[in-house]
């Protein structure tokens, strides 16, 4: 890996590190999302300073480049984002159809009492 890589690569990772913190100082990330960016900072400052981990990762699984693992792994992560976020989707879904349920039962029984 070129030295303007692993600049590149650890001052990406500190910016993203950064904004997560701003984003959770400012409330607009739940601290328990923001670990998992934290996290992912993190492996990406990890697997630069130490890039015989990652070619060590590489031939584990069998991939011909780092950079394929890296793609395969940056793949699975979007992946998992993308079915937590279904099931929380999902979940907020059913949620909002029982609140729908219960607002329509107590608008009646407001009505009911309002004509008694």
């Amino acid at each position: 890996m070129f030295l303007h890589q692993k600049i590149f690569a650890i001052v990406a990772s500190i910016l993203i590190m950064f904004i997560v913190v701003e984003l959770v100082r400012r409330r607009r990330l739940r601290e328990e999302y923001s670990w998992l960016w934290l996290l992912t900072g993190a492996v990406i400052i990890l697997l630069v300073v130490w890039y015989d981990l990652l070619v060590f990762i590489t031939h584990l699984i069998g991939a011909i480049a780092p950079t394929t693992t890296l793609f395969i792994f940056g793949l699975l992560f979007l992946m998992l984002i993308s079915l937590h976020y279904s099931i929380q989707i999902s979940k907020l879904s059913h949620q909002v159809k029982e609140m729908a349920q219960q607002l329509t039962l107590l608008k009646g029984q407001v009505e009911d009492r309002a004509d008694s």
